[in-house]
């Protein structure tokens, strides 16, 4: 069962992680953030960082991989926002 439950986990983190990859592709290849919201791209970097702190403290590896590919993922859209707008 546990197996199932870590199963459902990374495939969970590897889904929602990976939903970013084509917005810093798209952003980095036509040098254009204006269309992103920096507000909300804050908003998700906090709600991410505080996931990521959470699966820390309960030690759930899924959590803790997903939200810190995403975070790191969402701190390089942050820079190309700031350097392209």
């Amino acid at each position: 069962m546990m197996a199932l439950v870590d199963a459902i986990g990374y495939t969970a983190a590897v889904l929602t992680t990976s939903a970013f990859l084509p917005q810093v592709i798209q952003v980095w290849r036509s040098r254009s953030a204006k269309d992103l919201s920096l507000p909300a791209l804050l908003t998700f970097i906090i709600g991410i960082t505080l996931w990521l702190t959470y699966g820390l403290m309960v030690a759930e590896m899924p959590i803790i991989v997903a939200n810190l590919v995403t975070l790191l993922l969402n701190l390089f859209l942050l820079r190309l926002k700031l350097r392209y707008s």
